[in-house]
């Protein structure tokens, strides 16, 4: 498969199963806007996605019961959905399916490094040149529950970091555990954070990072022009 000349350059919202995607949400609310929507397993069935990306076989949700509560919700879309379903092997009840297009996706990415969906979905968008990625309920884990965590987020972080070197711009809902988004700007470089007044790294529009005390972030923000994003909240409901 030749890379989609169509994706080159675009902005894409990534779509997961977490907490954290009610970000995805609150955006749509607030007038943020994704050239295309890529979702994770079952979760094209409650958003509208553009793509989907299923890399187990699809025998696993239609001759088997180990993949929990999303067996037979994709039981039921897989036959009906019209987007591409990116999966490791066709199946002909799955009319939509594509074959992930992996000897490409390793050979450009001169890497083979999958131990997850979401990982195979940011060598895709690596492959495909993107602009930009935005992350939403791809989480691994949460603060309220610090004996619970799902495994792979190594190995996204990794892909995120290709992305990041190949000038792909990344997003990350301040809800989610990856790349520390839910962690507060002043703690979350190690050992500076327990300074008096913590350092505090944030990128600026040229895609320089900005060093600076916590206490002179505002000042920083506004001398260097960026664009640093509080995370959103839902619009004031309308009153009547």
């Amino acid at each position: 498969m030749e890379p989609i000349k169509s994706l080159e350059g675009k902005r894409v919202a990534l779509l997961g199963l977490g907490i954290s995607q009610i970000d995805f949400c609150i955006g749509l609310e607030n007038g943020k806007e994704w050239d295309e929507v890529w979702g994770i397993n079952s979760v094209v069935r409650a958003f509208d996605c553009d793509r989907m990306f299923m890399m187990d076989p699809a025998s696993r949700f239609f001759d088997s019961e180990d993949a929990g509560k999303q067996t037979s919700v994709l039981r039921k879309i897989l036959p009906e959905l019209k987007i591409p379903i990116y999966t490791c092997e066709l199946d002909e009840r799955v009319p939509a399916a594509v074959e992930y297009p992996l000897q490409e996706v390793c050979d450009y990415a001169k890497c083979s490094y999958f131990n997850n969906t979401v990982a195979y979905a940011l060598g895709f968008a690596y492959y495909n040149k993107l602009d930009a990625i935005d992350l939403f309920g791809i989480d691994f884990s949460y603060k309220h529950n610090m004996h619970f965590a799902e495994s792979g987020r190594a190995c996204v972080e990794f892909w995120l970091s290709k992305c990041m070197s190949a000038g792909i711009i990344i997003g990350a809902s301040p809800k989610s555990t990856l790349l520390d988004s839910n962690v507060p700007p002043a703690e979350r470089l190690y050992g500076y954070h327990r300074l008096e007044d913590p350092l505090v790294a944030l990128p600026d529009n040229e895609g320089q990072w900005v060093i600076c005390p916590a206490s002179k972030l505002e000042e920083m923000i506004q001398k260097h022009n960026m664009s640093f994003e509080k995370p959103l909240s839902a619009p004031e409901p309308y009153k009547g």
